[in-house]
């Protein structure tokens, strides 16, 4: 796909997500090449986009992250919001990580489960903070596949019921919608032209991204062409049509006062 063809992918997407550009956006920013491509093609096309970036504390790892993200907000030329889990919430991401799991059975929580729940939590309070309309992310169309076939595995396809270009999830004061510009590009495209813009990349995988079973979806995905992806999201979208998520009402936690399905939130759940 030549950059031309993935700028018109992405534009036709956020047609479909009709998000003004005189709304604040906020980039949730890892300083890899997924959210780097979504922040340097929403400031192409003239989006109001601010960088958000959660350093995580993983050691030269998230100090190559935070580098190559201060980088990539220079050359576009906009305002970066750092939140430093560290000082925010005591410890780096691994000692947090490693103290939700002592207090479980080996095993049965997964590194990247436990930060996936702590930073969803982080980045709708941070952006509501910062009075963003939206959270961009760089979930791509094999991020998506990946999702979607690990809930089949997992007998709970329920679970992506939310997803989309767009999260569907129910409308709350609360709620930052979030969006996926990417949605429908290939990984290996979103690669090629992240190199060709010579945007400042960490194309390094996390080293704490050991265990999950989505990496092992992942391989298996890997191994189908272009063709079969597209089926499988094709397929994918009109199944959530007709799903619902898993206790849609929305609640507010007991502890933290965040958003919750539950009387106490995921993240709180694991962390108190």
């Amino acid at each position: 796909m030549t950059p031309e063809q993935l700028e018109k992918k992405v534009k036709e997407t956020l047609r479909k997500v009709k998000l003004s550009k005189k709304e604040r956006i906020l980039v949730a920013l890892s300083g890899g090449k997924d959210s780097s491509v979504t922040a340097c093609l929403l400031k192409k096309f003239g989006y109001d986009i601010e960088g958000f970036h959660i350093d995580l504390k993983i050691g030269k790892y998230s100090k190559e992250c935070l580098a190559s993200v201060k980088k990539l907000c220079k050359q576009l030329d906009i305002k970066l919001h750092i939140y430093d889990i560290k000082k925010e919430m005591g410890s780096g991401m691994c000692y947090l990580r490693s103290a939700v799991q002592s207090k479980h059975k080996k095993g049965m929580l997964k590194n990247c489960a436990i930060c996936g729940v702590i930073k969803k939590w982080i980045l709708n309070k941070e952006a509501r903070r910062l009075k963003a309309k939206a959270i961009a992310t760089g979930h791509h169309l094999d991020d998506e596949v990946q999702i979607f076939m690990t809930n089949i595995f997992k007998g709970s396809p329920e679970l992506s019921a939310n997803s989309g270009p767009i999260s569907r999830n129910i409308k709350n004061k609360k709620l930052v919608p979030r969006i996926k510009p990417l949605f429908y590009v290939f990984e290996d495209d979103i690669r090629e032209f992240s190199k060709k813009q010579k945007l400042p990349v960490n194309y390094d995988k996390c080293p704490c991204a050991i265990d999950s079973y989505r990496i092992q979806v992942r391989g298996f995905i890997n191994t189908l062409s272009r063709k079969e992806k597209e089926n499988i999201m094709k397929n994918a979208e009109e199944v959530l049509k007709k799903l619902k998520s898993k206790g849609s009402e929305i609640q507010y936690c007991g502890l933290c006062g965040e958003l919750s399905r539950k009387r106490i939130c995921k993240k709180c759940e694991l962390m108190r």
